[in-house]
């Protein structure tokens, strides 16, 4: 049984993929090109729907009465990032990137797909080409969808790409992998006026800077110093020209923590200083916590068993399993995960650039790699 046909082929999707970035929701050529490339596939065992700019694809078992179905989720937006590579492949779409590796996760998806359109397996599987990862969340509402309940699986995995380690290394643990996290917009209002006259204003800039300062010692004051949590404002935006007090300032940026009892704590301490910001200058504030997400909890049982069977293969495969620590990024795929037992892992793509960089080319080597990992494992578990 060949686990991957057409060594290649899913480096030529990568590439393709890869020129037409989308933001979440607006997938609109991402999901044509992937629905023209499943209808290229032998369709008798496949069930696909669509679900807003997201997809769903069910392919029969072998077995009269499978016993259970597994879920395969790829995500499948992009991130508003002018792409700075070498490649001539480039994005070609301005100010459009898929700097976190989404196209990867899409060509490993269709690999896997399409090993399993050619070799099914006894049980049923569901593969799910997720929208908006990034923002504003895809995850949630594709759960909750009816489309989903129809599908649902009894057990769910994913992958994400992992500049830091080498092609070959699969990284994963059990419990906590990724952190909770949320989206932070705070908004300022003062009053604005000119620049010579600074008595007769009330200047946001000067809230903002100071309310800057003040937001990082919520870590380091309120939260354990043996727990882990992290308030990032990424960006400021204020004012309209240098001689004008600014009416107003937005500050942007992102919450995380390891738990979600430490979320509500850092929301709360945070929300007490926004409002001395704004007894101290006189300003209203607004404060709005965008998208959330749940962290990624790698089931223990499910994932315990993935890597004891990487153990046991790994040598013949040429892969490596490492077990990992947790990290601070985020990913909806926790939504899930909190829903279904299963895991997501992290695969060595070996690049010095990292997710969310202009510059990041990861190494497409790892993509047979992942189709490989996928297919045996799979087939494995469908043998259990």
């Amino acid at each position: 049984m060949t686990v991957n046909p057409s060594p290649g082929r899913f480096v030529k999707v990568r590439r393709e993929l890869h020129q037409i970035p989308e933001l979440g929701f607006q997938e609109f050529k991402t999901q044509a090109y992937l629905l023209d490339y499943i209808a290229s596939l032998p369709q008798e065992r496949l069930e696909v729907r669509t679900w807003r700019t997201g997809i769903f694809v069910n392919v029969k078992g072998t077995s009269p009465a499978p016993r259970r179905r597994f879920g395969y989720r790829a995500d499948i937006d992009a991130l508003p990032i002018q792409e700075d590579t070498g490649y001539d492949f480039q994005s070609t779409h301005p100010g459009l990137m898929h700097a976190c590796g989404h196209d990867l996760h899409m060509s490993i998806g269709l690999g896997v797909l399409t090993h399993f359109a050619e070799h099914p397996i006894g049980d049923d599987l569901t593969f799910i080409f997720q929208p908006a990862e990034e923002g504003p969340g895809g995850a949630l509402p594709m759960l909750q969808s009816e489309e989903f309940q129809d599908l649902r699986p009894d057990e769910i995995f994913a992958l994400h790409i992992a500049p830091e380690y080498p092609v070959g290394t699969i990284a994963v643990k059990p419990g906590i992998l990724f952190a909770n996290t949320s989206e932070l917009f705070i908004d300022l209002i003062g009053k604005g006026g000119h620049a010579a006259f600074p008595h007769n204003a009330n200047d946001m800039v000067i809230a903002a800077c100071q309310l800057v300062g003040q937001l990082q010692t919520i870590i380091s004051r309120n939260v354990n110093p043996l727990d882990s949590a992290v308030i990032t404002i990424g960006k400021i935006d204020g004012g309209t020209k240098q001689n004008i007090i600014a009416e107003r300032a937005r500050l942007e940026g992102t919450i995380r923590t390891l738990s979600a009892g430490t979320m509500d704590l850092v929301k709360s301490r945070l929300e007490a200083v926004v409002s001395g910001i704004e007894t101290s200058f006189g300003c209203r504030a607004e404060i709005d916590y965008g998208s959330n997400y749940r962290q990624v909890y790698n089931e223990e049982r499910v994932t315990g068993e993935f890597m004891a069977w990487l153990r046991e293969t790994q040598g013949s495969h040429g892969v490596t399993l490492h077990e990992c620590t947790e990290a601070m990024t985020g990913e909806d795929f926790g939504y899930f995960l909190e829903a279904i037992p299963g895991f997501m892992f992290w695969l060595g793509v070996n690049t010095p650039y990292g997710l969310h960089h202009a510059k990041l080319e990861p190494d497409e080597g790892a993509i047979d790699v992942a189709i490989g990992v996928m297919t045996r494992y799979l087939t494995w578990r469908s043998e259990q």
